[in-house]
């Protein structure tokens, strides 16, 4: 690599270190891409402007390792007004109304800072929503950590936690559901993944896209800082022992500035004072700059030397990278800066002129008076260096896939009941739901605990049911099963609740791509989550890929987590998971082949994690979503829960405790036929997809059975609902298991606390 003294159209910045090959090694910047950067420029960059590419050309901003997989995602449909490409995802919902939603990870500072971490994730999500012009009104995360037993596991958890409560409840936006996954590979790297969905006016939707030459470019919110410099890079990297030292580049949220910003965006939007909207997120004022130039097909001037600092002697480096949080960059006219000043003023934020839009095409940078920077701006932003790794299954994931356990059961049938209830992957999430405000906003239906949350849309009678999911020992042992099914359960969640799936965000975590093995699962698991979408009719609107997830203990399961959206016609006809009525018949929806293979009983009752996982049949998901939204539309249905992990028992279980919890549980009686050559494990715990428990008014049998077979799908009436405090019963065949249900409840209920208390 030669290094020349740069040109004069960028100069160095006052005490600026010397360009040297160390320096933009340092930068993560490999000799291909410091080559490209000359050529591009016609000379060397300076230190500002070596900054500015390490940023934009990480992995976390340019998506340089998956964008050419990325675009095999079907993302377009008559209910999508807004893909990806934008700050968020928009899909139409009746009456003129839209949704915008997106998900996102704050993964590695969440690993090293978690409460900084997750809170400034959730506070980042937000900004993504309603710089659409959308008022944020559920958060939805997904979580994922190693085991309880280890003290930094529950010191990571519960700071996460902790983080995501407080920032939401002090925003004032509800919870309404999220999951929570323990497992080994999570123990060196965390995954928090944020969602946020917000509800617009079609006609009040603002893309970030820079037009009007002569506009000016205001810096509005908090001032900026030197916190969360290289976020964006450091969130490429693998984490290590020497990541605790990148603790200084965790950005630190103040959630009740969110709350004006929040506030003064919408109103700047909705009065139609500014041009575009953008929020500083990740390699902040850089990146927001940039794209919404690149987006409009016009330069940018910015001159540093006016931003707002809350740190004394910041370099023009610095501030263009800060990640301080609760910043937004908006377009705006020349004759209406006094108008959006006074909107921000009401809501007691600045608002500074910080440049300009121009007709050159560059990125330029000017702090007391010197271009520190001068990029070309579309190439600064589209002609990333792509890389097209090579893919292949480890030897290793096909042997798992086709073992099978070799360790005899660690109890017996119906003890496994109560091991898997105890496993907190499993077990009630209240510890972590009861922290944050499920209710604040009013419109709640459905809360946490369930299948999915649901909210009303306020002013109509129609609502919304979301959820987040990925079941990462499928996608661990088959990536392209696994891929399909994170789409199907997420779509089964939503149609228990009574809603159409409307749409997916997605967050796909995994680990260093240019590891073969890795870019094998992220490319398989892209394919799954296409081809499920495509059946669904649930188009991809954005999201966001994390890679480099890896420690010193090797990489992530490899978790590709969806959000969903789904929508209720009629909010009133929404259906809750757990039993409701003593007295109801119940009847099990799908079939099954006991499958076992990756299931949670072999897990943590055969010590095993392997076999295939159960093949996605789409078409008998489409048909189960379907049915369970015309039973809701016609009333039909009491309760309805899907079977995941755990399969049938589990399911059951859950039916019976309720979520949240009344004064005593409900009992059930089923009977289920042993077909040949299915064991008792495996119907009561094997993990077949498109099956669920619903539960109805015996009067309603001949109309449920009618819809059933209309639709396609097969349904056993299989029991009935007993009253507060009897137990579970099971029949399988000639034997039948009993569980006293206070006892499962208890189990359920405890199992994370006590882990918590150790």
């Amino acid at each position: 690599m030669t290094i020349a003294t740069p040109a004069a159209a960028a100069q160095p910045y006052p005490g600026d270190p010397a360009l040297t090959p160390e320096l933009v090694r340092e930068h993560k910047l490999n000799d291909r891409e410091y080559a490209e950067i000359v050529g591009m420029l016609k000379r060397p960059p300076t230190v500002t402007e070596l900054g500015v590419f390490s940023a934009l050309w990480s992995e976390h901003c340019s998506y340089k390792h998956t964008k050419p997989v990325l675009k095999t995602f079907p993302t377009s449909g008559p209910q999508v007004v807004q893909g990806p490409g934008e700050n968020a995802g928009v899909l139409r919902l009746p009456d003129g109304w839209a949704v915008a939603f997106k998900i996102e990870s704050h993964n590695h500072p969440s690993a090293v800072e978690p409460y900084q971490g997750a809170a400034t994730g959730v506070g980042g999500i937000l900004r993504d929503v309603f710089t659409m012009g959308a008022r944020p009104v559920a958060v939805l995360n997904s979580l994922r950590f190693g085991p309880l037993d280890d003290p930094r596991n529950r010191y990571l958890f519960a700071g996460a936690v902790k983080g995501v409560g407080d920032y939401g409840n002090c925003v004032g936006v509800p919870t309404l559901g999220g999951e929570v996954t323990f497992a080994p590979g999570y123990s060196g790297n965390p995954l928090v993944n944020a969602m946020c969905v917000g509800i617009l006016r079609e006609t009040d939707l603002i893309r970030a896209k820079a037009h009007g030459v002569g506009n000016i470019l205001m810096a509005v919110g908090a001032r900026t800082g030197r916190d969360g410099i290289h976020g964006a890079s450091f969130a490429s990297e693998d984490l290590s022992e020497a990541s605790e030292a990148r603790r200084p580049q965790v950005q630190v949220g103040d959630p009740f500035t969110e709350k004006l910003l929040l506030e003064a965006s919408l109103e700047l939007i909705t009065s139609g004072t500014i041009v575009a909207i953008q929020d500083m997120g990740a390699a902040g004022l850089t990146s927001s700059s940039a794209e919404m130039a690149a987006r409009g097909g016009v330069g940018v001037e910015l001159d540093t030397s006016k931003v707002p600092l809350r740190e004394a002697g910041m370099t023009p480096y610095e501030i263009l990278l800060s990640e301080s949080q609760e910043r937004m960059l908006v377009v705006v006219e020349p004759h209406r800066i006094p108008e959006v000043q006074a909107i921000c003023a009401k809501w007691e934020l600045g608002a500074t002129p910080i440049g300009r839009v121009t007709d050159d095409g560059l990125f330029r940078v000017v702090h007391n008076g010197i271009t520190v920077a001068a990029i070309p701006g579309q190439s600064l932003v589209e002609d990333v260096p792509l890389y097209y790794p090579e893919k292949a299954e480890s030897p290793a994931a096909v042997a798992r896939r086709s073992a099978t356990p070799s360790a005899a059961p660690a109890t017996d049938t119906a003890g496994a009941l109560l091991r898997l209830l105890d496993d907190p992957t499993i077990a009630s999430k209240r510890w972590v739901f009861e922290q944050y405000d499920s209710t604040v906003q009013a419109n709640t239906v459905l809360g946490p605990g369930g299948d999915a949350g649901v909210l009303l849309v306020e002013g109509t009678n129609f609502g919304l049911a979301v959820t987040v999911d990925c079941p990462n020992r499928y996608v661990a042992l088959d990536p392209y099963q696994g891929g399909m099914m994170t789409v199907a359960e997420a779509a089964r969640n939503v149609a228990c609740t009574g809603a159409v799936p409307l749409g997916i965000t997605n967050c796909l975590n995994f680990g260093n791509p240019d590891r073969p093995e890795v870019f094998f699962q992220f490319a398989e698991a892209v394919r799954g989550m296409s081809d499920a979408c495509r059946a669904f009719g649930t188009p991809v609107t954005g999201g966001n890929v994390s890679l480099y997830n890896e420690s010193p203990i090797g990489a992530v399961d490899p978790t590709p987590t969806v959000g969903m959206v789904g929508l209720l016609a009629d909010v009133t006809t929404r259906i809750p998971s757990a039993f409701q009525r003593p007295g109801d018949l119940v009847a099990i929806l799908g079939t099954t082949t006991g499958h076992l293979g990756g299931s949670m009983y072999w897990w943590l009752i055969r010590d095993f994690l392997g076999g295939p996982p159960p093949p996605c049949d789409l078409a008998a998901e489409r048909q189960l979503q379907r049915f369970l939204a015309a039973a809701a539309a016609e009333r039909l249905l009491h309760s309805a829960h899907d079977c995941a992990d755990g399969g049938l028992a589990v399911a059951a279980a859950e039916a019976c405790i309720g979520e949240p919890y009344t004064s005593q549980p409900l009992g059930a009686g089923i009977h289920l036929e042993q077909p040949a050559g299915i064991s008792p494990e495996g119907l009561l715990y094997g993990e077949d997809g498109a099956r669920a428990v619903v539960s109805f008014a015996p009067d309603d049998v001949d109309r449920v059975r009618a819809l059933a077979r209309e639709l396609g799908v097969p349904l056993a009436v299989a029991g009935s609902v007993t009253g507060p405090g009897t137990a579970l019963r099971i029949t399988v065949g000639s034997q039948t298991l009993a569980w006293e249900t206070t006892e499962l409840r208890r189990t359920y209920l405890e199992a994370i606390p006590r882990r918590m208390s150790a």
